[in-house]
């Protein structure tokens, strides 16, 4: 059944129908047109067969945003499989505002030509929480364990996100439990920590230091204090953490993926750490064709990269 997707993929891509030309990204202002964004997203995620996250839809989903679908995932086969492989869950970046295409569709399919099953995930934007999002990525995790055997997967699992996916992507590394056993939902049964977690120019460390990408750690309440920590991944590294793949340019702060780094080294988590000195935030696979238009002939390596890693860890 998800084999039709491969097709639906490869047509969307190649078309380019889900990049941002500026008349679509932008509003006569200059400011982003986050319902025209949203709706060429959901009219790509609109011809596949999608699978919702819950079958009743999401917990709190209440259509405060009329723009916005059910989270969801789409599913698509790796390319030339000679046996059951793990699944790559792309997350795409958009300041959890908006989304960007080339980042999760475009990447999605860079990684199923190169044999990896690949999962887009459509995630809730503001006005939901960040909170909403680790959800809508965690039960994305146990979703696919829990229809591993229908979907012809094995129960690897990792997590790729650019941007605000890679925050996202993150959060789900340092943040997941075993599966509720005596879960009525037996989707909830399954353990939501990931195998692997790739971070494709994430800004994350907001409590790390102040200043440039980054929100001043010092709130002005204990709440909000305890929110920041729970949210900056460094912070929440254990020797039980999965293994960090890692990459930027040196246009974001290179401190936010060292501070990573420094954490993962203490707790003795294996990371591979990329930080490119050509390209932007926001540069996507860097190919030339399925971002802004930037080709970078080295940086374009980090697919390729990354794919050989994920390999090294049964993905």
């Amino acid at each position: 059944m998800y084999e039709e997707n491969q097709g639906i993929l490869k047509e969307l891509v190649e078309s380019g129908a889900v990049l941002w030309p500026d008349a679509v990204q932008k509003k006569p202002d200059g400011t982003l047109d986050l319902t025209a964004n949203k709706t060429l997203w959901n009219k790509a995620v609109a011809r596949f067969q999608a699978i919702p996250l819950w079958e009743e839809g999401a917990p709190g989903f209440d259509g405060r945003d009329p723009d916005q679908i059910q989270p969801c995932l789409v599913f698509v086969p790796g390319l030339g499989q000679d046996r059951p492989r793990g699944t790559v869950i792309v997350s795409h970046g958009g300041a959890f505002l908006c989304r960007a295409g080339h980042e999760g569709f475009h990447t999605a399919w860079s990684f199923a030509k190169a044999g990896f099953n690949v999962a887009v995930l459509t995630y809730r934007l503001s006005p939901y929480t960040r909170l909403d999002a680790i959800a809508d990525l965690q039960r994305a995790i146990r979703l696919l364990r829990h229809r591993a055997g229908e979907l012809g997967i094995t129960q690897r699992i990792a997590v790729l996100g650019f941007s605000a996916g890679g925050m996202l992507s993150g959060n789900c590394a340092t943040h997941y439990d075993g599966g509720d056993p005596a879960a009525a939902d037996p989707v909830e049964r399954q353990s939501c920590r990931p195998d692997a977690a790739v971070l494709c120019y994430g800004a994350f460390a907001t409590t790390a230091f102040p200043g440039g990408m980054f929100v001043s750690p010092f709130a002005p309440t204990a709440q909000e204090r305890a929110m920041k920590l729970y949210l900056s991944p460094e912070n929440n590294v254990t020797a039980d953490t999965p293994p960090f793949f890692i990459w930027q340019t040196i246009s974001d702060d290179p401190r936010n993926s060292f501070v990573l780094g420094s954490a993962l080294t203490q707790a003795g988590v294996p990371f591979e750490l990329h930080c490119f000195d050509e390209g932007y935030h926001g540069v996507g696979l860097a190919d030339g064709a399925n971002d802004s238009g930037f080709r970078g002939e080295h940086l374009m390596h980090w697919s390729e990269l990354c794919a050989e890693w994920l390999k090294k860890y049964h993905i």
